[in-house]
């Protein structure tokens, strides 16, 4: 088999597991915000502290024993536009709480018969694919133009460099540093101790976005045929794949889209075999139209913080790389806003 169907291959793997932990745990960056800040359940918001903690590890591990090279991936670049990034998280975490979940939480829901995601993948799509070569792109590349950076260090580990520290302590003290915090974190609340599925899913999400870099950057290392370092995200890749659907003979199927059409797979057969399949829809016009509204705020502002709560939430993450810390403030602060305060999205009474 070659590198690059084995890397499709195992790309759909990853997001059939994906698909059938995130339908079965109820896995996603705005219901653990919205349990802990609105219901007082932390559960949730400590099983992705969890998978955090576990990406970072297994992917600085990979890393560090030379097997991937983080510095490939669209994360650790030496240029990168600090507002750009901050305010397309601040629209990713909003538009989140208006759509009521994120692009891979709307695959998940999808495949259990939830048609109002299948408004919210599609307008998400279209959306992205506007703000990364449609009609919004030019402003896009103008407002990063007239406002990036080029930094001497990328990521946390890099300036641990700088200051003299040789490269295997810096990146060990940068991701022990991190790791241990979100590990306390999350077994420090007792509720979450004693839930061992939500615990299962934080390990599960997290090694599999170690799997993500081990397959496009140890697998897919072929020097006549590259694929891109990549893992786990869903804003472009869903907007690629809405785009390999209709023009399928002119494009060629990669991670992204095996992986988005592995969630939607996995999601839908874990349903049909535990009978959560039923089809839902929106029940009112109103609830239809702040539904794609988010969509498309999550679509735009996904496309400027290069990733969403799962590529830059957990993968950008995983490479400690300093521009992701910028994004997922963003996206948080945008959560929160939906979530509490003047800002707050009011829930709708029969949505």
């Amino acid at each position: 088999m070659e590198s690059t169907q084995l890397v499709i291959l195992v790309g759909l793997i990853i997001g059939l597991v994906y698909g059938s932990v995130g339908l079965l745990s109820g896995f996603c960056l705005m219901s653990s915000m919205r349990g802990w800040l609105a219901e007082g359940d932390g559960r949730l918001v400590r099983s992705y502290a969890l998978a955090i903690a576990v990406a970072i590890a297994a992917s600085q591990l990979l890393a560090g024993k030379g097997m991937v090279d983080l510095g490939k991936s669209i994360y650790l670049q030496p240029t990168f536009s600090v507002p750009t990034l901050f305010l397309g998280g601040l629209l990713f975490g909003y538009g989140m709480v208006l759509s009521n979940g994120c692009g891979s939480r709307a695959l998940v829901l999808l495949g259990r018969g939830n048609l109002r995601s299948f408004v919210v993948v599609i307008v998400l799509a279209i959306a992205a694919q506007m703000t990364l070569k449609g009609l919004i792109a030019p402003a896009r590349i103008a407002l990063v133009q007239a406002s990036q950076t080029t930094v001497n260090a990328s990521s946390l580990p890099l300036m641990l460099t700088t200051l003299g520290v040789a490269d295997a302590v810096s990146r060990a003290l940068a991701a022990a540093a991190i790791v241990v915090a979100l590990l306390l974190f999350a077994f420090a609340h007792s509720p979450f101790r004693r839930s061992p599925g939500q615990i299962a899913a934080g390990v599960v999400v997290g090694l599999l976005v170690a799997g993500g870099w081990y397959v496009t950057g140890y697998l897919g290392a072929d020097d006549f045929n590259p694929v891109p370092v990549t893992s786990l995200t869903f804003i472009a890749p869903i907007a690629d794949s809405l785009q390999y659907a209709m023009l399928s003979t002119g494009l060629t199927l990669n991670f992204g889209v095996a992986t988005v059409g592995g969630v939607f797979a996995g999601s839908l057969i874990t349903a049909l075999v535990t009978g959560r399949f039923h089809l839902e829809g929106y029940s009112s016009p109103r609830h239809m139209l702040r539904s794609a509204g988010g969509a498309a705020l999550m679509g735009i502002g996904g496309v400027m913080a290069f990733g969403c709560s799962i590529g830059q939430g957990l993968t950008g993450l995983s490479t400690l790389a300093l521009g992701s810390f910028v994004a997922v403030a963003g996206i948080l602060l945008g959560t929160t806003a939906g979530l509490r305060g003047s800002l707050r999205i009011q829930p709708l009474a029969s949505a």
